[in-house]
């Protein structure tokens, strides 16, 4: 407790860092949304009361202490662009980003795991040497590639996937959370929730795919350390079976590094969704964070920013806490 304690309190100042890192970054480049439009409908006196209105052509150090008084508040403030609300365009966005992004560190994990440990059991044979190979060709894939051979296959020869979108647009739906597995669930919506699952299927797995070769790779390291230790041959010299010894005995001992990497790797899921979205034409936050960024949105960038650092923060805590659980020695000390 003392320990969990301890990474709460960290909390607000890793978001203050994020916070003030990106206020500056944004600031240092020159230019703004309202300078990129307006030029081209406004004078010079129109272009300064609309920057008046939106607090840029204050120094920089009020602007930024508006900006953390703001956000102490919860106020994320309004798309310079649409001029739509922060918060509601961050409840639109960010729950597919994040589904997209655990549903593809799922199949990450699942078939990375599977691959590593066979390649382990099988060490140095040709099982060995294919499972390495798939991991160095999965790892060495562009993901925009594997998103576009997966809609040619599986979209345009077989149809058996729909190309683009989060949910077939016919379909009637009730919003409840935005996390469509969860209200569809509530809702007992099972055609929509079919529509979803089908969507999300393409997009889930190219990331998956492109992320498992790092996993594979670490589960093989992992695994050929315990596989030869000497709890490994008295378990087997017990008489126990050959599957309960790798997942009883190796496995569990194997997946600290693992439970790191994925902890690690969630932040890259979500990078990774920014491409899958353009792809897919899916809605989420990194279509929403490169619009703002293209467009020099100062509020969209600043507020999709923290909410990816928090979430980011928050995966990490929670991958501190699965340590604890795992690894009694954590524990106990």
């Amino acid at each position: 407790m003392k320990y969990l304690f301890t990474r709460l309190l960290w909390l607000p100042v890793v978001m203050w860092a994020v916070a003030t890192l990106t206020f500056i970054t944004l600031r240092i480049v020159p230019g703004n949304y309202i300078e990129s439009v307006a030029n081209q409908i406004l004078d010079p006196e129109q272009i300064a009361r609309v920057q008046a209105i939106w607090g840029l052509d204050r120094p920089i150090t009020e602007q930024y202490a508006a900006f953390m008084s703001d956000l102490v508040r919860g106020d994320l403030g309004l798309s310079m662009s649409s001029g739509i609300p922060l918060s509601r365009l961050i409840f639109e966005r960010m729950p597919p980003t994040i589904e997209l992004a655990l549903v593809a560190m799922v199949i990450s994990t699942g078939i990375g795991m599977a691959v590593g440990i066979v390649s382990a059991v099988t060490h140095n044979r040709l099982v060995d040497y294919a499972t390495r190979t798939f991991a160095v060709l999965w790892l060495s894939l562009p993901l925009f590639w594997v998103a576009m051979m997966l809609i040619v296959i599986f979209a345009v020869q077989l149809r058996w996937m729909p190309a683009s979108g989060r949910i077939d647009a016919r379909l009637d739906y009730e919003v409840i959370t935005n996390f469509m597995l969860i209200d569809h669930v509530l809702t007992g919506n099972r055609a929509a929730l079919s529509s979803f699952v089908h969507h999300l299927i393409l997009p889930a797995l190219a990331i998956g795919l492109t992320s498992s070769g790092f996993v594979a790779r670490l589960t093989r390291s992992a695994m050929l350390e315990i596989v030869h230790s000497d709890y490994v041959r008295t378990a087997r010299a017990k008489g126990l079976s050959e599957r309960r010894v790798i997942l009883k005995h190796a496995l569990q001992n194997a997946l600290l590094p693992i439970i790191t990497l994925q902890g690690l790797q969630f932040g890259t899921l979500l990078g990774g969704a920014v491409i899958t979205e353009i792809v897919f034409t899916r809605p989420g936050m990194g279509r929403m964070l490169l619009d703002g960024i293209l467009k020099r949105d100062f509020p969209v960038v600043q507020g999709a920013v923290m909410i990816v650092a928090f979430v980011y923060v928050v995966i990490n805590m929670l991958v501190d806490i699965i340590y604890h659980v795992v690894d009694p020695r954590l524990r106990h000390s």
